[in-house]
């Protein structure tokens, strides 16, 4: 497992550095739309995050940490396990607009839901942990998607509670240094998943997107 971490995660650091240098600004209007969006917004904001409050945290220690090698793997650790995190609250809120705005009836928002989280754990298929973990981030998501209340979450229900919890508790940081922190990593995760879901309702055509899962769904 330690040369997996290690050498681990290039795929959503790769797509974190794609994101910031090419912004596309194209409709997301069919499924695959939606899940690309999910997947690589959730990976930018793991990666932007994470790195972040470590920065903010180590000062100038932070590059010199890099050279030890239990601390990268700790690192490694805590992307998978925030961006399954992130891949879970984006899933939610944005299918959640489909609800909302696209006509798409509650019964079905949770398979197009967990469409959405799987696309996400398959775009980093060659770097997950062991198969029991990923299968508890499944487990987990598919009760929070057959419990979710779609049409409240649509009204403005908060989506966003798995990824604060999942930065403050994996970042690589000592127990005892965190302890004044978590309001400000949490509400810091959540800042920047404000951008994302602006750019969503922006782009978004959410009766598209719903008429094309059913057209998908149709076709099985």
């Amino acid at each position: 497992m330690g040369m997996q971490w290690t050498k681990g995660m290039s795929l959503l650091r790769e797509a974190a550095a794609r994101l910031s240098l090419r912004r596309d600004r194209g409709p997301v209007d069919t499924v695959a739309g939606l899940a690309g969006f999910v997947s690589t917004r959730a990976a930018f904001v793991t990666q932007k995050k994470l790195y972040g409050y470590l920065k903010a945290r180590m000062g100038t220690r932070y590059p010199s940490m890099f050279e030890d090698e239990v601390f990268v793997q700790s690192i490694n650790v805590a992307k998978l396990h925030v961006f399954a995190a992130c891949l879970s609250d984006l899933s939610i809120h944005t299918v959640a607009r489909v609800v909302a705005a696209g006509h798409l009836a509650r019964d079905e928002a949770p398979a197009l839901a967990r469409h959405c989280f799987e696309a996400g754990i398959g775009d980093n298929a060659a770097h997950l942990p062991e198969p029991e973990v990923v299968e508890g981030w499944r487990e987990r998501f598919r009760k929070r998607a057959e419990d979710v209340h779609w049409e409240n979450m649509a009204a403005g229900g908060e989506s966003f509670t798995e990824s604060p919890k999942a930065l403050y508790r994996w970042a690589p940081i000592a127990d005892q240094l965190k302890v004044h922190d978590r309001e400000i990593v949490e509400n810091s995760i959540r800042f920047a998943f404000g951008e994302v879901t602006r750019d969503f309702r922006g782009r978004s055509r959410p009766a598209e997107i719903a008429a094309d899962w059913r057209e998908r769904k149709g076709a099985l």
